[in-house]
């Protein structure tokens, strides 16, 4: 008999070969086994193996870093669980189903030809590779009832994982089709307000200077940053002033507002965003660095 950590190195493994980061969940569960999930999902086959070796944990793929737009197809909680208006037809009892309906009122054939993977409970997750020049992000029920999105910023429970006692296994193996354009359209998110300079209140003289230049250089950074990027680049500059909030240079307050004001120029979600900076902080806190006059 294989034992459970070797199956599912072995699907970790597989996944990485075909370029999606993954990274360990706790074993039989949905939740990260590892702080700073996102940064620290791999490709890397010898780290994989180092990791997986240690017990059977789960499988996640990060599903930003991987380039890829998973529908989560997911099916009633309960007998209570039921579609609101205007998924409240006959015909409607789960999100596969709302997605046929949202394709026939879009006129679009069902987008069934691409990796197809069936979830422990039943649902189903299709993925598809992201749409180049923009970045989706999470969405919950943006599509319909039952029908969630798992993009920048997320991750997906993935095929080698067991969960509540139900596998979670491969239907179609092939590669990720291209996202549908209409359904990118759908998820696109709303246009951005126009941008507007974060203003850095700090005193005057020398010691002044050097910190307000240093925090406009890590703002300009997150502002700058390109789509599937971000998380990473907000994480960063969150790291860089958490160093010198440790030092007693900065508030962890003020280089907050600052860095989520950044943050949502370029779309990122504010809890979301505050997740991303008080991750940074709590890194950069560890490297303390101090600024005299």
């Amino acid at each position: 008999m294989v034992p459970p950590q070797a199956s599912a190195l072995q699907a970790a493994q597989n996944l990485a070969a075909r370029g999606w980061h993954v990274f360990p969940l706790a074993p039989a569960a949905k939740q990260p086994a590892v702080r700073a999930w996102e940064k620290r999902a791999t490709t890397d086959a010898d780290r994989i193996a180092r990791c997986w070796s240690c017990g059977p944990y789960n499988i996640a793929i990060a599903t930003g870093p991987a380039r890829l737009v998973v529908l989560d197809l997911d099916t009633p909680k309960d007998a209570g669980d039921i579609p609101p208006p205007p998924w409240n037809e006959a015909s409607i009892t789960d999100g596969t189903e709302t997605l046929a309906a949202l394709c026939e009122r879009h006129g679009r054939p069902y987008p069934s030809d691409t990796y197809t993977v069936r979830t422990g409970s039943g649902g189903t997750h299709l993925y598809f590779t992201a749409p180049e020049g923009v970045e989706l992000r999470n969405s919950a029920g943006k599509l319909g009832w039952k029908v969630d999105t798992r993009a920048g910023g997320g991750y997906v429970v993935a095929a080698g994982s067991i969960v509540g006692g139900g596998p979670y296994r491969v239907l179609r193996d092939q590669p990720p089709a291209p996202l549908p354009r209409w359904i990118a359209d759908l998820l696109r998110p709303t246009p951005l307000p126009p941008a507007t300079p974060v203003t850095v209140q700090l005193g005057g003289g020398r010691r002044a200077a050097y910190l307000r230049s240093a925090i406009n250089a890590e703002l300009a950074k997150v502002t700058d940053s390109q789509p599937g990027e971000r998380n990473i680049v907000l994480y960063r500059a969150s790291v860089a002033l958490g160093q010198l909030v440790a030092g007693g240079a900065l508030s962890a307050g003020d280089v907050t507002t600052w860095l989520a004001a950044a943050a949502a120029q370029v779309g990122q979600g504010g809890r979301e965003a505050r997740n991303t900076i008080a991750s940074g902080l709590r890194a950069g806190a560890k490297r303390p660095r101090s600024v005299t006059a």
